[in-house]
């Protein structure tokens, strides 16, 4: 018989421990992989949502800078009804690659400085008056003749009625002119 040789059976003893020991610790590297690469798809999704929300942010600051750009222009320019004059420009109104707000090759004055010109309804009255427009000048209570509206009553006296009556005939004769 031979005799066994002692560094073969250690060498077969380490070998034996070592596959052993990869078996155990085999579940933990694999749970721990697992654990890693869900923390990773999950880091991803979170940074894919935050770039989603910083697009939408960004497209959201641009339209508020483009709309207060044109509803400042349009003040400038003097018109009136601005929200009314807003909603019938926004629409061909768009920022440009470089970061400027133009209306197709035409820059935002030149546009809506044209478009205001084109419409003049929404610039102010040029005349004040018109149709069912009342004079400007009312005179107060103490400068119409001295007759106040609310002391008109039976009680008056017979001087105040007359007053009252003639101040009656001249506004009254004003308003039919």
């Amino acid at each position: 018989m031979e005799e066994p040789d002692v560094q073969t059976i250690v060498q077969q003893a380490i070998n034996e421990y070592m596959r052993q020991d990869s078996v155990r610790r085999e579940p933990a590297y694999k749970t721990e992989l697992a654990e890693e690469r869900r923390r990773r798809e999950q880091l991803e999704k979170r940074l894919n949502e935050m770039g989603e929300e910083n697009k939408k942010s960004r497209a959201i600051a641009e339209e508020a800078q483009r709309s207060g750009a044109i509803r400042s222009e349009l003040q400038r320019l003097g018109v009136v009804k601005v929200d009314l004059a807003f909603k019938a420009v926004q629409d061909e109104i768009v920022r440009a690659e470089d970061g400027r707000v133009t209306a197709g090759d035409q820059s935002l004055s030149e546009f809506l400085t044209g478009f205001v010109q084109e419409n003049p309804e929404f610039l102010p009255a040029r005349i004040a008056g018109g149709t069912g427009m009342t004079g400007t000048q009312k005179a107060s209570p103490a400068s119409a003749g001295g007759v106040d509206l609310d002391k008109i009553g039976p009680s008056m006296s017979q001087e105040d009625r007359e007053r009252a009556r003639l101040e009656i005939l001249r506004v009254a004769s004003q308003s039919l002119r």
